[in-house]
Parts: structure tokens; C-alpha cells; sequence
């Protein structure tokens, strides 16, 4: 595996801020994350006109590692025009969670120059979401446990049915 440096990251997240599709903001914006086996990947915010379905830079580029096979994201940078420059919003950070852990590294820079922070996933997002395949041990009453993935529901005998009985 080769090391990424920080500045060949960077690089690749301006170079992915030229192609934003931002035509309603006029908010470039270029991500770059580096994978486990030290290959760069780069996204850009794409806008459209129902704003609910922009797609952030971050997380474009962290689809862009999973469509090429990475498994594990060990580097971010995010540059941005803005002064100072923007960090992730709350969805790309809860994303950049899914693949990376608590110390992975995040660049965040502006359109030339170092990055002027530098700061890590688990420190921008310190609860993150992490989904638990087999439940919560601790039942909240009244709720139902969740199922994992492959196996059918079953009701306990002296749960109420939603059928009507006559």
C-alpha cells in the first residue's frame, strides 16, 4: 500500500471543485478520500433544481471509492471556496463515518494553499450513528427488537395481533 500525502489529496479535491455542477448556489465544492490500499478518490457537489436531491462532494467521492472496491476510507480532504473554508455538513459526516473510524484525518482547505484545518472524523462527529446488526440489548417496552438481516420476524405468543377478532 502507498501513503498518500496530504497534499496530493488536496490537489485531487481541487481539481474535482472545477467540475461542480452548482449552477443554483454557485458553491463549488471537491472532496478526495484516500482507501486502505492508498488509492485517491475525488467527488464534487452536484446540484438540481429539487435541492433535496444535491449530492454533496463528500459524499460523492466516498461512492466513488465504494464503485472502485474500497473498503475502508483512511484520508478526507474537502476544499471549498468560502472563507474559512466549509466543513462537512452533517449527512457527509455521518457518511465519511460509515468507512472510516474516530482518527482517520480531514483536510479541509480553501481553493489554493495548505489545508487551513486539519481535525479528524470522530472529532467533527463524536456520537456517531453506527448501525447494530443483531438489536439493541437494552428493549425500550413496547418496541420491537430489530431483526437481523436474513431472519423472518417472529411475534412473541402474548403480543397483541392487528387482526380484529369477532
Amino acid at each position: 500500500m502507498k501513503k498518500v500525502q496530504p497534499k496530493a489529496l488536496l490537489a485531487a479535491a481541487r481539481a474535482a471543485r472545477r467540475n461542480a455542477h452548482a449552477p443554483y448556489s454557485r458553491f463549488l465544492v471537491g472532496a478526495a478520500v484516500a482507501d486502505e490500499r492508498g488509492r485517491i478518490h475525488a467527488g464534487c457537489n452536484v446540484e438540481n433544481a429539487s435541492y433535496g436531491l444535491t449530492v454533496c462532494a463528500e459524499r460523492n467521492a466516498v461512492a466513488a471509492a465504494v464503485a472502485a472496491g474500497a473498503r475502508r476510507v483512511t484520508m478526507a480532504a474537502v476544499v471549498s471556496g468560502s472563507r474559512p473554508p466549509a466543513s462537512p455538513c452533517g449527512a457527509c459526516r455521518q457518511v465519511l463515518a460509515e468507512l472510516a473510524d474516530g482518527s482517520t484525518p480531514l483536510f479541509i482547505a480553501g481553493p489554493t494553499g495548505p489545508a487551513e484545518t486539519t481535525t479528524t472524523v470522530g472529532a467533527l462527529l463524536p456520537l456517531t450513528f453506527k448501525f447494530d446488526p443483531i438489536g439493541n440489548p437494552e428493549r425500550v417496552p413496547g418496541l420491537p427488537r430489530r431483526t437481523p438481516p436474513g431472519e423472518a420476524q417472529r411475534r412473541p405468543r402474548d403480543a397483541p395481533t392487528s387482526r380484529r377478532r369477532r
